[in-house]
């Protein structure tokens, strides 16, 4: 991000060195608009290098292990993700929600993910959600309970016997999200970088 910054700050203080003319005034364009869309946060970054952080690689192994058997099948658009970390038990270390949003992983009735420990071992894989995915206030066998949408209701999942249901749409079904829950993968509204795996 601070390369982007300097970059735009470099194209701005040349176009303040150019001419008034007509043909200048495309530079200007061009930055007023990058600007904006990097502070609305509109930016294409699908091109964007991925981060090559400690958490990154951490998933980036475990996706390798679990998706092993689908490797072969996946294409280069198909092997990405996003993620997210979130403390969901309190003890001071984020674990992580990864998530897909391609026609490898997503189908008519929503998409593929997993929740991850913070040393990468696998808590849940989840099937047919929506995203984002709603962490509440509340919380069973100490860890907060979650509100996945799928088919367009939203179902309330709770920890159970160090799991959380891997179907979402089929648990209890709550109206609405209450606006004290966090949102987690805001993938649809586009909130959320991908990584390669």
């Amino acid at each position: 991000m601070k390369s982007k910054i300097l970059i735009l700050i470099g194209i701005v203080a040349f176009y303040s060195c150019q001419n008034k003319d007509n043909s200048k005034n495309i530079v200007k364009t061009i930055v007023q608009d990058t600007l904006s869309k990097t502070i609305g946060g509109t930016a294409d970054l699908s091109d964007a290098p991925p981060r090559d952080d400690k958490a990154v690689k951490l998933i980036r192994k475990e996706l390798n292990i679990l998706l092993k058997n689908d490797l072969p099948a996946l294409t280069k658009e198909d092997r990405y993700f996003y993620y997210e970390e979130f403390d969901l038990n309190n003890d001071k270390k984020n674990e992580y929600f990864v998530g897909f949003s391609n026609s490898y992983f997503c189908g008519s009735g929503g998409c593929s993910g997993y929740i991850l420990n913070n040393d990468g071992s696998l808590i849940n894989k989840f099937t047919v959600t929506d995203f984002p995915i709603y962490v509440t206030t509340s919380s069973t066998e100490k860890f907060y309970d979650l509100i996945f949408e799928s088919g367009g209701k939203f179902h309330l999942l709770k920890m159970k016997s160090g799991k959380y249901p891997s179907n979402p749409s089929v648990h209890e079904i709550v109206k609405g999200v209450p606006k004290e829950n966090t949102k987690v993968l805001d993938i649809t509204n586009k909130k959320s970088e991908k990584y390669s795996f």
